[in-house]
């Protein structure tokens, strides 16, 4: 069993350089347990482990000083450099998700489109944003994987159909209201149902994430409204007097 590296090897070993490896030991951040009579760089064991904490604190961002004083620092805890990492990786993996659904949100968007402007297309990305930032602010990490999840479970051809399903509902629901209507009616109470079906298609019935989606709604609805499409909210109003008779039922 191999109780020794050479420079070389160590360097091979990690994907370092030997210039970097020489850096250190100049600089007193990583010094080679020993030297051979020719005056080799010999590391021991101890020594890798000294260089997986250096190169994972210069991931976390920290400058070789930075790390010279934390490693020299007798409270100093490994377990507490890998925690960060992780910690900062799953950030990491948060912004790439958030990314990912911009990114699909657009695609989405302009699928249906035959032909899109700048204007349009600027347009899109900035709807797609705030939608983003919303859903950050009313939603938990959890529930944002979940809705995630939900999504991938789903396909882009079923969301593009559930899209198109409340266009159809929206107006459906506006043409009784402007007839006059009565909520109670049994059209309406349909109307109703099948809002519910699809307001389920979208949370799965998972309970925090539609007290999310109500808190979104109220906060936010003449914004969703302005940037989004949403009817008006005389709609809406329309639309609970229907679901509180079902609930009388």
């Amino acid at each position: 069993m191999q109780t020794s590296w050479k420079v070389g090897e160590l360097a091979s070993l990690t994907g370092l350089t030997v210039r970097t490896l020489h850096h250190y030991d100049e600089i007193n951040l990583l010094k080679p347990a020993e030297y051979t009579t020719s005056g080799h760089r010999l590391y021991r064991e101890e020594d890798i482990i000294r260089l997986q904490q250096i190169l994972s604190l210069r991931q976390l961002g920290f400058s070789l000083e930075e790390i010279k004083n934390c490693l020299q620092n007798p409270d100093f805890s490994p377990v507490k450099v890998i925690q960060s990492h992780v910690d900062k990786l799953d950030r990491q993996i948060e912004l790439q998700q958030q990314l990912k659904r911009l990114l699909t949100g657009i695609y989405v968007h302009l699928q249906a489109e035959e032909k899109v402007s700048t204007d349009e297309l600027i347009k899109t990305i900035e709807v797609t944003k705030m939608s983003e930032e919303l859903f950050n602010q009313y939603y938990t990490k959890e529930q944002r994987q979940y809705l995630d999840d939900r999504a991938q479970m789903l396909g882009e051809e079923k969301i593009q159909q559930v899209q198109q399903d409340w266009q159809e509902l929206f107006a459906a629901v506006e043409t009784e209201m402007n007839k006059g209507t009565e909520p109670t009616d049994a059209k309406v109470i349909a109307l109703a149902k099948r809002w519910q079906e699809l307001v389920d298609s979208f949370t799965g019935g998972n309970s925090g994430v539609m007290q999310g989606l109500n808190n979104m709604v109220q906060a936010e609805y003449p914004t969703m409204q302005q940037q989004f499409g949403f009817p008006d909210a005389r709609l809406f109003e329309y639309i609970a007097q229907a679901q509180a008779a079902i609930g009388k039922q």
